[in-house]
This record gives C-alpha cells, sequence and structure tokens, in this order.
C-alpha cells in the first residue's frame, strides 16, 4: 500500500480506508503525523496512537482527548520533545 511507503498518503485516499485500522497503522508507521488524517475513532485506538507517537511526537496533538491523559503515551511523547506536556490531559 502507498501508505506504508508515505504515511502523508494517507490524506488523499478515500474515507473509509481512513477508518480502516490496517492502513492507518501502516501509515503511522512510517510518518506518525498522518495520525492527522486517521478516522476520530482511530485517533481514540490506543495501539495507532502509540505508535504514531512513537514515530513523531507531534501525532500526540491529534490524538483524542482521553489518550492525552494515558501516561505511556504522554511520556513517549515527552520523551521525544518536552513541549508535548503542555497539551497533556490530567488523568
Amino acid at each position: 500500500a502507498a501508505v506504508s511507503h508515505n504515511g502523508k498518503a494517507l490524506r488523499i485516499i478515500a474515507s473509509p480506508l481512513k477508518a480502516d485500522k490496517e492502513i492507518v497503522m501502516a501509515a503511522v508507521t512510517e510518518n506518525g503525523w498522518a495520525l492527522r488524517y486517521a478516522a476520530p475513532p482511530l485517533k481514540a485506538d490506543i495501539e495507532i496512537v502509540m505508535a504514531a507517537v512513537s514515530q513523531n511526537w507531534r501525532a500526540f496533538f491529534t490524538a483524542a482527548e482521553p489518550l492525552k491523559a494515558n501516561r505511556e503515551i504522554v511520556m513517549a511523547a515527552v520523551s521525544q520533545n518536552g513541549m508535548a506536556l503542555e497539551d497533556a490531559a490530567e488523568p
């Protein structure tokens, strides 16, 4: 799939594919910032968000609010850039 070579390709694919966990996982593994193009339910999926944030801390800003309070997700983002702590939510 194109997204495994260029995660930003998630931006231009058909909407139903943006809700496909396998496709989105391939995209965020290649480019975590591609999380911003994923369907809202996948922005709340801990596996997807962890993969995205581990690849690019900026993905943290587009994660669903409940995951911004998840210690593991916050630590993955903050370990790359402390600025992520500004967007962290209260547990």
